[in-house]
């Protein structure tokens, strides 16, 4: 089993622990619809930088 050779004090633990949190989504504008999504993925309409990369069809049966 692991021990530590010495006690770790709080200051040491917390500066260990001060790049351990998450940040927030990072988040763009599409040029074409306004709409907003994450940085460098497509948005809810198949757009990707101003042009439409994705087509979505109505007529697709989904997969229950």
């Amino acid at each position: 089993m692991a021990v530590q050779k010495s006690k770790v004090t709080r200051s040491k633990r917390n500066m260990r622990r001060a790049h351990d949190f998450l940040t927030s989504a990072q988040l763009s504008t599409d040029a074409t619809s306004g709409e907003l999504h994450r940085r460098h993925h497509i948005t809810a309409n198949g757009f990707y930088r101003g042009r439409q990369v994705l087509n979505f069809d109505k007529n697709v049966p989904t997969v229950e």
